[in-house]
């Protein structure tokens, strides 16, 4: 009898972890301890597009929590472009509430990927990316949002929960909803079958 691959999640991640738990995944998490400010800051400067930030990100989180744990390793990032600029998760508020006047009335895309790890290297990735226009809200709408949301926007890159009062922001959206809110789940829940960790 085929022992089924341990799968542990590289992330602290809540929103991550609860949509593996609600789709019946058994997992660990580690935390992957990777420098990502170091990391994104060396990517820029190569030129590299925030697509590739995102999947180089889940990779170093992947592959360095792998070179200490046996089975198969989840790390997981989202990068935000608007304009083919990279944006960062908001420091404070009046930076969520900047964020959030550059995207009124814009078209976005949100950058969700996902690379397995075993062994201390990759074995498969997959990015997806959504596109997101946001609708031309007024003031009043701004203020209430970021008066309701409160912290909850400095954790995540667009200043939005879409499971919640973020979706209020949105008059179009194409494209996966998992990746919108960080793990391209379907395709995550594909391989973990394919390697024996659910059943098929």
């Amino acid at each position: 009898m085929t022992i089924p691959a341990s799968v542990t999640l590289a992330s602290q991640s809540s929103i991550r972890a609860t949509l593996l738990t609600n789709a019946g995944v058994m997992f660990d998490t580690a935390s992957a301890g990777v420098d990502e400010d170091a990391l994104k800051a060396g990517l820029l400067a190569e030129g590299a597009p925030p697509r590739d930030i995102a999947d180089a990100l889940a990779e170093a989180k992947a592959v360095k929590v792998s070179r200490k744990r046996a089975g198969l390793i989840i790390g997981a990032d989202s990068t935000m472009e608007l304009a083919g600029r990279l944006y960062d998760k908001p420091a404070t508020l009046a930076d969520a509430r900047e964020h959030l006047l550059a995207l009124r009335g814009q078209v976005h895309r949100l950058h969700s990927a996902a690379v397995i790890a075993e062994g201390g290297a990759p074995v498969w990735r997959h990015v997806s990316t959504v596109k997101l226009t946001v609708r031309a809200f007024s003031d009043d709408f701004l203020d209430a949002y970021i008066a309701a949301e409160g912290d909850a926007l400095l954790s995540s890159v667009g200043c939005y929960r879409f499971e919640g009062l973020g979706a209020q922001l949105f008059s179009r959206v194409e494209g996966d909803y998992f990746s919108i809110l960080g793990l391209p789940l379907i395709q995550v829940l594909d391989y973990l079958r394919i390697r024996g960790a659910l059943t098929a």
